[in-house]
């Protein structure tokens, strides 16, 4: 399955700023509660944008982690490596294609990550295969991505603007059927845990701002809804229009961010 999509920084980190300034609850924390990675281990974070699950490991095991974050984005690697030079780090980031062999050696780390990126993948038995490889013994994989009821309101609100179907998402389309089927047909324990994050905006303009970094994350996730910027912004008013009437009617805007985490056991 060729995913033809490819995630900007801005928008990335637009989405990343709202989820931690209008949530209710801590991803982060979450994480690192379920996960528990240990000082003196060996940690990769496959699709790391600019480094956030890495910079939550170093700190976790207070800097004691062998860390590595791969990316297809260099500049979302430049902006990792410019907190970890900032933050006088040693965390390695490189360039790294997760549709093709992983640059390292079978049975290296003990904990392989992917947080919202793994599931675009062409290939998914290729890549979980070299995601199980790279694995010691006993190492385990942790995947999150959006589950099929994730942030409803959202596409709701698009629905009620456009009157048209929403596009199949490659993350929530795929994660808890496909994706799963695939992590526990190689992995010898596989279990699903889910986070649930309710964002309430305390007004229009911070969801209209979501909205923005949503559709245009590479806008051909969405070219069903619209064609050239013309169209697009004429889109966002329609959207803004129903979001308005949507928070004069209930006092605020509130969209459900709903997280699968799949664990899984080499």
């Amino acid at each position: 399955m060729e995913i033809n999509y490819q995630e900007t920084s801005k928008d990335l980190l637009v989405r990343i700023d709202i989820h931690e300034k209008y949530g209710s609850r801590n991803i982060d924390q979450w994480t690192v509660e379920l996960l528990n990675p240990a000082p003196n281990s060996k940690i990769l974070d496959v699709g790391c944008g600019a480094g956030k699950q890495c910079f939550l490991y170093h700190d976790y095991t207070k800097g004691k982690a062998e860390i590595t974050g791969g990316d297809f984005s260099e500049e979302l690697l430049d902006k990792a490596r410019g907190i970890n030079k900032q933050r006088g780090l040693d965390i390695k980031f490189m360039f790294l294609d997760f549709n093709k062999r992983f640059p390292f050696e079978d049975n290296t780390f003990d904990l392989t990550s992917s947080a919202f990126a793994i599931y675009y993948a062409s290939n998914l038995d290729f890549t979980f295969g070299e995601a199980h490889r790279v694995l010691k013994p006993g190492g385990r994989l942790f995947v999150t991505g959006p589950l099929p009821e994730n942030k409803q309101m959202f596409y709701e609100i698009i629905k009620e603007a456009t009157n048209k179907p929403i596009p199949p998402m490659p993350g929530s389309s795929r994660f808890k059927g496909e994706i799963y089927k695939t992590i526990e047909s190689k992995f010898a324990k596989t279990e699903l845990h889910k986070f649930e994050n309710p964002i309430t905006f305390p007004a229009v303009q911070p969801f209209v701002d979501y909205v923005r970094a949503s559709l245009s994350e590479d806008r051909k996730l969405w070219t069903s809804m619209f064609n050239g910027h013309d169209e697009y912004e004429e889109l966002i008013g329609k959207i803004e229009a129903v979001a308005t009437k949507w928070f004069k009617r209930d006092g605020k805007l509130v969209m459900t961010k709903v997280v699968g985490g799949i664990l899984a056991t080499k």
